[in-house]
């Protein structure tokens, strides 16, 4: 009889506080390892989408331009690629339905800046921060990095 209680007691096994620290452990370590390597390509990817969203922007802009002679002015913005301006230079040969659908916003959900100084365009974004300025993630781009 004493056999039978032995045998019960040796089948029910379970783990040791131990062995759940140890899994806990190694958990915290592969953690520890890889988190820095996924969030170092999280902000990366955000950089590439940002200039790829830069240079469509671009090249819409110069289609803008072909049609109608000039950029948008920097009133105008970038807003005239979707919908047609009016001011001080005015798109005669607007396309209709516009050069884009819409207007995207950039990979930390601001608005895309363009300004047209009469000689040179430039569109841009201020980065993870918002702000201009800043340094790696926050730092600021243009089209001018695609060059």
């Amino acid at each position: 009889m004493n056999n039978v209680k032995r045998t019960k007691y040796h089948q029910m096994k379970g783990f040791t506080l131990i062995e759940i620290i140890v899994v806990v452990v190694i958990i915290g370590l592969l953690a520890a390892v890889i988190a820095p390597n996924i969030l170092g390509q999280v902000e990366e990817a955000r950089v590439k989408k940002a200039l790829s969203d830069l240079r469509a922007l671009e090249s819409a802009l110069n289609l803008y331009r072909l049609d109608n002679f000039n950029y948008p002015s920097t009133e105008q913005g970038l807003e005239a690629l979707v919908t047609k301006p009016s001011g001080d230079l005015e798109a005669k040969n607007w396309r209709k339905g516009g050069y884009i659908q819409r207007m995207p916003l950039d990979p930390w959900k601001n608005e895309y800046q363009y300004t047209n100084s009469g000689a040179a365009i430039d569109i841009f974004t201020y980065g993870a921060d918002g702000r201009l300025g800043g340094e790696d993630g926050n730092k600021d781009l243009s089209t001018a990095d695609l060059r």
